[in-house]
This record gives C-alpha cells, sequence and structure tokens, in this order.
C-alpha cells in the first residue's frame, strides 16, 4: 500500500472537452507521453467543477462517467432515456460518457465531482462516506477526496488526516477504509476486475 498526498497547488486546471468551462484535475493515469488536460490516452480522470448554466455535456464516448453534487443543489441531466437525478447533494450518478446529455439547474450553479474512465481499461466506482461509514476496497487506485471541510481516514491500520480540497492517493488499498470524520468521496479504479458492490 503506497499513500500520496495531494493538495490543489498540485492539481491541474484544463478546459472542459466542449470548451464550455474549466476543470479542476484532481488525480489522473493516463498513458505515458500523452498531453495533460487532453483526452487522448487518458485511462481514468478524478476531477471538479462549476456548472453554472445549463448546457450540453461533452461527448465521452468509450468513457464511464460517475457524478456527485458536492455544493449547491438541484442538477438533473436530462438524457433520451429520461432524467439522471442529481439534485440531491452527496448521492453519486453512474451514466455512459456517449449519452447525449444536457443539464437542468432547478435551483441555481452547482459543483460537482467528476470520475471518468476509459470503460476498455478501468473499471471504477465512486462511494461517499461520512464519519463512522466503513468500505471495503481492493483496487489498484484508490482517491479519497475531502470536498468540503478537513477529514480524518483510517485506511486499513494507517490514519490519515485530509485537509478541505486535499486528497490521498492510495495505490494497491486491500482491506477496509473508514471515515473517522467529516466527508469523503472515495474513487476506487481497478485495471483488473470489474468492482462489486
Amino acid at each position: 500500500m503506497r499513500i500520496s498526498q495531494l493538495s490543489p497547488a498540485s492539481y491541474g486546471r484544463f478546459p472542459w472537452k466542449n470548451g464550455g468551462g474549466v476543470t479542476t484535475d484532481i488525480a489522473e493515469d493516463r498513458e505515458p507521453g500523452s498531453a495533460a488536460g487532453g483526452w487522448d490516452g487518458v485511462i481514468w480522470r478524478l476531477g471538479r467543477t462549476t456548472i453554472s448554466v445549463p448546457a450540453p455535456f461533452s461527448d465521452l464516448s468509450g468513457f464511464d462517467r460517475f457524478q456527485v453534487v458536492v455544493s449547491g443543489a438541484g442538477l438533473v441531466l436530462d438524457t433520451p432515456e429520461g432524467e439522471v437525478d442529481l439534485r440531491e447533494p452527496f448521492r453519486p450518478a453512474r451514466y455512459r460518457g456517449e449519452a447525449p446529455i444536457a443539464s437542468r439547474l432547478e435551483n441555481g450553479p452547482v459543483e460537482v465531482v467528476n470520475l471518468i474512465a476509459d470503460r476498455s481499461r478501468a473499471a471504477i466506482r465512486l462511494d461517499v462516506l461520512r464519519a463512522g461509514d466503513q468500505l471495503a476496497i481492493g483496487a489498484d487506485t484508490s482517491v479519497i477526496y475531502a470536498p468540503t471541510g478537513p477529514s480524518h481516514i483510517m485506511a486499513v491500520d494507517q490514519p490519515c488526516a485530509i485537509s478541505a480540497d486535499h486528497a490521498v492517493r492510495i495505490d494497491d488499498l486491500v482491506g477496509t477504509l473508514e471515515c473517522r470524520s467529516g466527508v469523503v468521496l472515495v474513487a476506487s479504479i481497478s485495471r483488473r476486475a470489474i468492482l462489486g458492490h
């Protein structure tokens, strides 16, 4: 198990694929030699962004997506198959990147966290843990992000404090992750097998 601290000073800031906004990249894995911020070579990416006006989403065909609202409320994604309901904060939703999507804001701007992966190369899962919650993990990579305030976690037997808007990346975490205080998002990424719930 290897733990790396991630701070806002290390985050990248890149335009959306459709140019409609800017994403703050918290963590990612990409093929060697591929350009930072681009989509060629992306294996997976965890980022935070603001949705301030209703607009079509980028076409991310071939990618799976998780999205969760971390500030504000009332986000709805309209698709040809119906709504993706993200009205309630801290309730992740999963959808396919090729789905034609337009955002709808029922109560003003929101901030969201996105976990996106090339489904041919990685399986992903996004969980929300609050104080007292535990999660069994067996992933190649886990990124634990504190979106709203300081948090404290226990990764197997390793305690770790996470400041607001900071994260820790843990490679080869196999065991139990516990949130001792605060709220954290747990992005689990595996290149080996589809993750079960």
